[in-house]
């Protein structure tokens, strides 16, 4: 049974994400002491593979929706078969062209879309 009662989100994707950023970081950190541009640009390069291999992963269902999930669900090997659909709310999942509502920035003015708003005629003078 696990020692706290909340869903931490731990999962494949953010597990696998940490410890190929730790790694990159560590690299990143080892070449900035040493003055090492090579060093910096593996670490970099490694650290941005870890945004990229966790982004993936989720997408592929071994992450978390946002929010909390339920009890059942909470353990690290539980795959998330929402994800082929997208999470709402998730900004992963919208990025990659998954889930969301899609909101349209102009709504059309004469009701129904493609009916022209009738135009009133001038008065002539």
């Amino acid at each position: 049974m696990s020692a706290h009662q909340y869903d931490e989100g731990h999962t494949v994707a953010g597990w696998t994400g940490v410890a190929i950023a730790t790694v990159g970081t560590s690299v990143l950190g080892v070449g900035v002491c040493m003055v090492s541009t090579a060093l910096i640009a593996v670490g970099l390069a490694t650290t941005l593979v870890s945004a990229l291999v966790t982004w993936a992963l989720h997408l592929s269902g071994w992450g978390k929706p946002p929010g909390r999930r339920p009890r059942e669900q909470w353990g690290m090997r539980v795959r998330d078969t929402s994800a082929r659909d997208g999470h709402p709310g998730c900004v992963g999942c919208r990025m990659a062209g998954r889930g969301g509502s899609r909101v349209t920035a102009v709504e059309p003015r004469g009701g129904a879309a493609g009916q022209a708003e009738p135009v009133p005629a001038e008065s002539a003078g």
